[in-house]
């Protein structure tokens, strides 16, 4: 297991969320691909579309199942949290908001909605955060 991914997945298990699947999230370029393509499909089918629906429109992320009945945009969050975490965590040992945008926009991965909610939930990337491991029950379900 490379530190990339094992700071990607303590980073969504911080969150509450189950530990994404190695095979799309194993190193950055994989969870780039991978972030990029569930960003297709909200941008295709809305910021309400849960994961099940972005498996259903054929994008080949049937790992991602027992995540699907959540909202995709609160995932996807997560996501980009996590990938910035990581970064951060494997090149200089920690992670800020500015670094979260930069790795969203240095990957094409920044959009509107994206950067609000990670203004509204710093709990994404800051482990200090007080709640931190309510994000799944609190924010990410529909």
């Amino acid at each position: 297991m490379s530190d990339f991914y094992k700071y990607f997945k303590e980073n969504m298990e911080a969150l509450g969320l189950m530990p994404p699947p190695e095979s799309l999230f194993g190193t950055q370029q994989l969870a780039i691909g991978t972030i990029s393509t569930i960003l297709g499909c909200i941008e295709k089918f809305g910021t309400k579309v849960t994961v099940m629906e972005v498996i259903g429109a054929g994008t080949r992320l049937e790992q991602l199942a027992v995540m699907s009945a959540a909202g995709a945009a609160y995932y996807v969050g997560a996501l980009i949290g996590s990938l910035a975490v990581a970064t951060g965590r494997t090149l200089a040992g920690g992670t800020s908001l500015a670094d979260v945008l930069y790795e969203a926009s240095k990957w094409k991965l920044d959009r509107p909605w994206v950067t609000t909610l990670l203004h509204r939930h710093p709990e994404i990337y800051n482990p200090s955060v007080p709640g931190r491991k309510y994000y799944r029950t609190y924010r990410f379900m529909r």
